[in-house]
This record gives C-alpha cells, sequence and structure tokens, in this order.
C-alpha cells in the first residue's frame, strides 16, 4: 500500500507518537534520499509496516484484520487463483453461511483490483485491510499440506539405488535436486512448526529428523539412510562449508525467506559415529523487540528490572540454563534502551539477535577475540552502555564489574541456577565483595514454560491429593502462605496475566487449575500448547543484601533475605502463572526442580 508524503505526515501527526522534530527530520532525510516518506520512515524504523497499516485504517475508516493463515479454509482460500492473490496482495479468508465473503487487501484503495476480484467471486463482499506481512504469511496456504510434499519427496529418494556415502555428484546436490527441495521443505515445515532448531542425525537405518518446538525435542520425520550424504553436502554448500571436511565440527550460517520473512539458520556439523550430525539454529531476522511485560514480567519483577535499567550504571545480570531465554530478555532490555543519543556496544557468541543501531561484534578465539579481548576493546569505544553475551572467567567478570564502577551499565548472563547464587559465583571468580556490593543493580534468574492454548485451555478442578502435592512441593504451609497466592494472583489478574481468566484461589486453598486441551496445527501436534513464556524471580541489590553479600553470606541466606526484600521466586511466579491459566503445575516443576 503506497501512502502519499501528505497522507502519511497527517497520520504520524494524529498518532501523537511521534515529535514535530522527529517529523521534520524524516521528512529532510526523505527529500534528501529522494524516497518517498513511507519507505523513509519504514527503513529508519521510527514506524514499522504493520503499525502504518493501522494507523491508515484508523484514518481511512477501513476495518483492520491480522490474518491467522492456520484459520483460513482451503477451499474458502483457492476461490481466488493464486496468481490472482498474489498480483492483488489480497486474500479470501472467510465465507459466511450468510454467503458474505471475507476479503483482506493490502491497499483496498484500488478499485481496479476489487473490481477484477469481484468478477471472480461475486460482489457479496466485505472488504478490510491488512499489512504486508499479512498478506504473504496467508499466501503460503497455497502451498497446501508441506508434510504431504515432503513425503511424496522422500518416498522418490527411497526408491533411488543407494549412492557411495563419500562420493556425491553435483547432480544430487544442485538447485532442483530432490535433496535441495527436501531440504527446503524440512526448512518451510520447522518454521510452521515454531521450531526453534532442527536436528538432522544419521542413525544405522535411516536419517532422523527431530525439531526443537517449545523447548521439546520430537521426532518429524524419518529419511532414506542413502541420501545422507547428499543432504549434508547440500547444506555445507548453502552454508559455505568445507564440503570434504568430515573428521572435525564446523559452524557456518545461511538465509532463507519464508511467508514474506527472512530467517536466519546457524548450521552446526559434527562427526558422530554413524556419520555427520547437523544441528540448524532457525532465528526469525524480522522479529521485533516484544516488550517485558509480554514476555511475562508483572509486579515485583517488572518494577525491579525496569528501575535497574534505569540505572546510569551498575551490573544487572540475568541467569539461567542454555535455552532459558536469556538473549531475549537482554535483547528487550537493550531495544527499550536503545536510543540515538545512548552507545551501546555488545559482545557476543553469536550475535542471535541483530538490534539496529546498536554496534554488535562476534567473538573469535582463533583470532583472539575473546569476551574479555572484546571487553577491553569496547570500553575503548565510548560507550554508555555494554552487553557482554556472558561471564565465563575471573578475567571477564573483573572487566565488568570495573566498567560497572566507571560510569558504565553493563549487561551479562550466567549459568546459575537461580538469582541468588549468582552473587557467590562472582565470588568463587575472585572479585571481592565490597565491589560485588556497590556493582550489581539487580539480577534476574529466569525459565521458559510451555505456553497453554488459551482457546482450548480446559480448567479442572484438583482432587485433594493434587492439592496436598501442590502444597507440598510449592511450601505452602499454612493459610497465611494460601493468603499471600490469593493476593499475588489478583494482582497478577490485574496486570492482565491470563487475561479475563476467573480467579482460581480464595484464601483457603486452590479451587481451579488448568490443563491442554485437545488442539492442533499444521505440525499435527495435539499437546494443547502454543508457544512459551518466561518465568522469573528478580534479586533488588538492597542495603540488607549489600551487608550480607560484604559478609558473605550463602546463597541461601541471601536467597531468604531476598524474599523478605519482596523477591517472588521463579517457582511461585510459575505457580500464579499456573492459576492464571498461561501454563501448567507440570510445566512449572519440569523446568524449576534442580
Amino acid at each position: 500500500m503506497q501512502i502519499s508524503d501528505g497522507t502519511l505526515e497527517k497520520l504520524l501527526k494524529k498518532s501523537e507518537r511521534f515529535s514535530q522534530e522527529q517529523i521534520e527530520t524524516l521528512k529532510t532525510e526523505s527529500v534528501n534520499s529522494h524516497r518517498s516518506l513511507q519507505q523513509t520512515a519504514i527503513e529508519s524504523e521510527l514506524i514499522d509496516d504493520t503499525a502504518l497499516t493501522k494507523l491508515f485504517a484508523d484514518y481511512a475508516a477501513i476495518p483492520y484484520i491480522e490474518l491467522d493463515p492456520k484459520t483460513i479454509p482451503y477451499d474458502v482460500l483457492t476461490k481466488i487463483p493464486e496468481r490472482i492473490a498474489k498480483q492483488y496482495n489480497a486474500i479470501l479468508f472467510q465465507i459466511d453461511e450468510n454467503g458474505l465473503q471475507h476479503l483482506a487487501m493490502e491497499d483496498p484503495d484500488d478499485v481496479q483490483a476489487l473490481d477484477f476480484i469481484q468478477k471472480q467471486i461475486g460482489e457479496n463482499v466485505r472488504t478490510y485491510i491488512t499489512s504486508h506481512a499479512s498478506i504473504q504469511a496467508a499466501l503460503e496456504n497455497y502451498r497446501g499440506d508441506v508434510n504431504k510434499e515432503l513425503s511424496e519427496v522422500i518416498d522418490i529418494q527411497r526408491e533411488e539405488t543407494e549412492p557411495h556415502e563419500e562420493n556425491v555428484s553435483a547432480d544430487e546436490v544442485s538447485e532442483d535436486s530432490p535433496i535441495a527441495q527436501t531440504i527446503d521443505l524440512l526448512l518451510e515445515y520447522a518454521i510452521r512448526s515454531n521450531a526453534s532448531d532442527i536436528h538432522i542425525e544419521p542413525r544405522e537405518e535411516f536419517v532422523q529428523i527431530r525439531y526443537r518446538i517449545d523447548g521439546v525435542l520430537k521426532e518429524v520425520n524419518r529419511l532414506p539412510r542413502n541420501v545422507h550424504a547428499a543432504l549434508v553436502s547440500r547444506i555445507k554448500i548453502l552454508s559455505n562449508l568445507k564440503i570434504d571436511e568430515r573428521r572435525v565440527p564446523q559452524d557456518g550460517r545461511f538465509k532463507v525467506k519464508v511467508a514474506g520473512k527472512q530467517y536466519a539458520l546457524r548450521v552446526s556439523t559434527l562427526p558422530i559415529s554413524d556419520g555427520e550430525k547437523i544441528v540448524m539454529r532457525i532465528l526469525d531476522e524480522s522479529n521485533q523487540a516484544i516488550s517485558l511485560d509480554k514476555l511475562g514480567y508483572w509486579g515485583y519483577s517488572l518494577a525491579t528490572i525496569s528501575e535497574a535499567i534505569t540505572e546510569p550504571h551498575g551490573m544487572i545480570l540475568v541467569t539461567g540454563p542454555t535455552g532459558s531465554g536469556k538473549s531475549t530478555s537482554l535483547f528487550s532490555i537493550l531495544s527499550q534502551l536503545n536510543r540515538p543519543d545512548v552507545n551501546i556496544s555488545t559482545i557476543e557468541d553469536p550475535v542471535e539477535y541483530k538490534i539496529p543501531g546498536v554496534n554488535q561484534t562476534q567473538t573469535n578465539p582463533q583470532a583472539g577475540m575473546t569476551f574479555a579481548a572484546g571487553l577491553r576493546a569496547l570500553l575503548r569505544q565510548d560507550p554508555n552502555i555494554i552487553m557482554v553475551g556472558e561471564i565465563r572467567d575471573g578475567e571477564t567478570a573483573n572487566l565488568g564489574v570495573q566498567a560497572a564502577l566507571t560510569g558504565h551499565l553493563v549487561f551479562s548472563t550466567l549459568h546459575t541456577n537461580n538469582a541468588a547464587t549468582a552473587l557467590p559465583r562472582l565470588l568463587d571468580m575472585d572479585i571481592e565483595p565490597f565491589l560485588i556490593a556497590s556493582t550489581v543493580r539487580a539480577i534476574v534468574g529466569q525459565r521458559l514454560v510451555r505456553r497453554l492454548d488459551k482457546t482450548t485451555r480446559v480448567p479442572y478442578q484438583p482432587t485433594d491429593e493434587e492439592k496436598d502435592a501442590i502444597i507440598r512441593l510449592f511450601n505452602l504451609k499454612s493459610n497465611q502462605d494460601f493468603r499471600y497466592i490469593h493476593e499475588l494472583e489478583k494482582l497478577a489478574a490485574s496486570q492482565g496475566i491470563g487475561g479475563d481468566a476467573p480467579l482460581s484461589t480464595d484464601e483457603n486453598g486452590i479451587k481451579t487449575l488448568y490443563k491442554p486441551g485437545a488442539s492442533e496445527d499444521e505440525s499435527g501436534r495435539h499437546d494443547g500448547f502454543k508457544g512459551r513464556l518466561g518465568i522469573y524471580e528478580v534479586l533488588n541489590n538492597t542495603i540488607p543484601i549489600q551487608k550480607l553479600i560484604a559478609a558473605n553470606g550463602t546463597s541461601n541466606q541471601l536467597q531468604d533475605q531476598a524474599i523478605a526484600d519482596g523477591m517472588i521466586t521463579m517457582q511461585t511466579d510459575g505457580l500464579i502463572k499456573a492459576l492464571r491459566g498461561e501454563t501448567t503445575i507440570e510445566e512449572v516443576l519440569r523446568v524449576t526442580k534442580e
């Protein structure tokens, strides 16, 4: 959709989200670069396409719709031929019982396009406006069943004679080969399934394909053993890796586009007994930063971290095991702090999230670029804010503390079980207690749990045995504890946790819990979960905590004091989210047990 410069200026002013100075700067940049105001606004990330489309919809009094490709019936979609849908960026997504047809267009003002489409489907049409990205995602539905396509390609390869493991011909890995088609379908199927990783693992009789979905590995397919060598070679070609090197691990990267979105695939190869295993991490490069409250922060945790990140200097640590969402939390925080008058520099291993306007450096140990070496270099770059991907040794820890002491705001991660154990960990790295006490502002402990699908979740009344188990597992020893949990649930409900779900507790205990209901998506799963959310604890470095650090207090003493200061533990946060129908008790216990 093309919006004239004059109309766009009106939209930006009317939204009251942008200052006159920002608008004037944008106009000057547009003139100097000979680009439209709309193109300049989007490329400078002043506003994204979706937000702009919503502003225009309100201005033009056209209903806005965000399409969900999974809810569009195939027979409805294909009433408009694919060629026409792509030409006019139009999607027919619903037909009512009375025959009213619901049509989404990127540009509903295109009278010629609308007239042409109505000749195809009839005139009983209600038109909506939607974003370009939403249209592109829905257009992928014309592909039909990706899994079925994959099965057909696999069947063709299964019938072929077995090639030599070591020698793969150029034809077998060419752009239009069955192997290339297999990889394309595996990637598309993984992205549609919201997988974070793809595991391609050679076994004695077959090649096992597994996806990590919502943090859990699941087998999705088995390929014939005879395609393994060509499969590995094709992925190596895409990733610019050495095809003939099979004895040592290699790391590479390539990009693909699916449903109008760009994804980066981080590739790792590893020799195992049955051949070479490949793991590909899927990174959505079009991802926008999610606000802290959308990540699952609320109440004391949200207030504490929000205050800590506004400090002019000091250190903020995020702790948790691999895959617990630490990078996502830091990505959200850095994006929130990212302004033209602030210099943010990072040293990461690897750079997972690209943040426009932030100076991001990747470690390279072979070239001597370690976290410590990178941090030293960053300190000479006049930074306001520094992010170190991980504190792994005393040298990096000491440099981080010194940076925090000399006027920088430093963010980093540690692999510890909870927030309180991070402080003794720094002591183990030979950091003086008084330095820790004076530099650390807050410590976040976190895990990721699978989120219940709110459209299918089922409330139920727990049995007395289940209630007793919850009391035991969450250390709820008295009515005083239940009153505390009940007050926390009321606070969580007031801040939107769990949506409009009714309260699950009263002062006498638990009345309701939630479990997954039957659901099915394109990956064929029936687990009743959809996405993940974080459970958190945020330790505030209060005066009593500082005194305990200076006195070499144990992690248990620090934990008890933090709770006395108001900290909500990860388990309690998880319990509240389970009571609010965001997740299940089993999920919370799965990720928090030590």
